[in-house]
């Protein structure tokens, strides 16, 4: 690992605690719209997606138009609605805090969209942190790697000089896909089994626990 100079961190489930109140969110939508609601369960499984990608495989019966209105109707009840608590997880910023110290980049490669993560990083006052980010309005969604790919190449470093940190099956894929480095993490959305197809370096269950990894 002593080649990483970029760590990338997903956002939702990784570094915010905000699985919850997505979920929220997404049953709240189909219920707006008089769709049959999914459960926890089912509705955790498209974090970190891009919205209509997310809501494509949540309610693949429905049309181009009815995908539209449930992604409206989720960044309402999202920003307008939802008072659901969506801390970052503990030890964040201590973590940003030693890896920069350790002259470490980083970056967040995440399913929001730009105008949601910037709300996210002033919210917080994290983004000063952060290199460089890429969001599910500015890149394919994942799994595919493009995001990941878009970073490499501002920063001009290889896929093998960054590691991705992420809570989903979709974070590890797409770091799989270009051989890019990548440790999973328990606290969001999936577990160790989950994450064992994609090989990755470590599963962590708390932040903090990244830095014997760096």
């Amino acid at each position: 690992m002593s080649a990483v100079k970029l760590v990338i961190f997903d956002w939702d489930g990784t570094v915010m605690d905000s699985v919850g109140k997505i979920v929220n969110c997404v049953q709240g939508a189909a219920k707006q719209l008089n769709i049959a609601v999914p459960g926890y369960q089912e509705a955790k499984q498209i974090i970190g997606l891009s919205l209509e990608t997310a809501f494509a495989r949540l309610f693949p019966q429905a049309d181009k138009p009815t995908l539209t209105l449930l992604c409206e109707a989720y960044k309402d009840i999202y920003i307008h609605h939802d008072n659901t608590a969506t801390p970052l997880f503990d030890g964040a910023v201590e973590l940003f805090h030693s890896l920069q110290q350790q002259d470490y980049l980083l970056a967040v490669a995440t399913g929001k969209a730009r105008v949601g993560l910037n709300r996210m990083f002033e919210e917080t006052g994290t983004g000063h942190f952060f290199t460089t980010s890429r969001c599910a309005d500015e890149a394919m969604s994942k799994p595919d790697p493009d995001m990941l790919k878009q970073i490499l190449t501002e920063l001009e470093l290889a896929p093998a000089q960054a590691l991705m940190v992420g809570d989903t099956i979709h974070d590890l894929a797409m770091a799989h896909a270009i051989a890019m480095p990548r440790v999973g993490i328990t606290h969001g959305v999936h577990g160790v089994e989950d994450f064992a197809p994609f090989a990755p370096k470590a599963v962590i269950h708390s932040l903090p626990e990244l830095l014997k990894h760096c």
